[in-house]
């Protein structure tokens, strides 16, 4: 057999023989990844939720959290108001998966029109009194809310925050005559914040690690608690990301997002 032929066998096998031993090392070093062995998600589709303005921080922390659980999930834009507003605006045909109120009084709105049914409470929350920083006015309770001159600021009555500022007030007998009446207790606290305002009737959870207001716990506070409610729509366009939104929300990871903003148990 001429030379060449020989060295050209030679090389094939030598070829042959590298790719065979970096097979083997290949095989024996792959290991599957976790992400591979591990069962996609399968829930998709969209999210809307209409929540109460006292809770924005803890459901954006909530959202962010779902949808690390559901990457398929397409989150559209809060909206978060007052509960009496978010409630007319569903009955008025807006296209909402969930509702979170932050009373009873105004999610009974929306099962009583038939748009939802058998809503679960899922926190409680109580009334502060805020002050800008350094309580310039010195308020110490709220009977110092009434007296002349000093300028307080309250939700509307039909606003959770303002239906429990009423009783609060009415039940330890004093009368203020508000500067204002705000549509959602964040507009209170601005406000306050601002310094528009001497004192605002707010939630515990609106002042919980705000640095540019102060809060004092009035008395009576402890027996006016504000439930919170939540629900999936009847209409909800994706049926099955609103039930596991409220599932999540009234579950143990929900709850401790709710509990680190300062939110009581239901």
């Amino acid at each position: 057999m001429p030379r060449r032929d020989l060295r050209r066998i030679a090389a094939t096998v030598a070829a042959a023989s590298i790719a065979l031993v970096l097979a083997g090392c290949a095989g024996a070093g792959a290991q599957p990844s976790p992400s591979s062995s591990a069962p996609a998600d399968a829930l998709s589709g969209s999210l809307t939720v209409f929540a109460a303005a006292s809770l924005k921080s803890s459901f954006d922390a909530a959202v962010a959290e779902f949808v690390k659980e559901h990457p398929k999930v397409t989150v559209e834009p809060a909206n978060y108001d007052g509960s009496s507003t978010l409630a007319t605006q569903i009955i008025g045909g807006a296209e909402v998966d969930v509702f979170a109120s932050a009373d009873e009084a105004n999610m009974k709105k929306v099962t009583d029109g038939g748009l939802a049914v058998d809503p679960t409470d899922f926190a409680t929350n109580t009334l502060v009194i805020a002050v800008p920083k350094d309580n310039p006015a010195k308020i110490s309770g709220l009977a110092d809310l009434g007296k002349g001159g000093v300028k307080v600021v309250l939700c509307a009555p039909e606003v959770p925050c303002g239906a429990a500022a009423k009783t609060l007030l009415a039940n330890e007998g004093v009368t203020v005559t508000p500067a204002s009446l705000e549509q959602n207790v964040t507009a209170v606290l601005t406000k306050v914040r601002n310094g528009e305002a001497d004192a605002g009737l707010v939630y515990r959870t609106d002042v919980k690690g705000d640095e540019q207001v102060d809060a004092i716990v009035p008395a009576g506070a402890d027996k006016v608690v504000n439930t919170y409610p939540i629900v999936a729509l009847k209409a909800a366009p994706d049926a099955a990301v609103a039930r596991a939104f409220v599932d999540f929300i009234v579950g143990a990871k929900g709850q401790d997002i709710l509990a680190s903003f300062g939110f009581g148990a239901p």
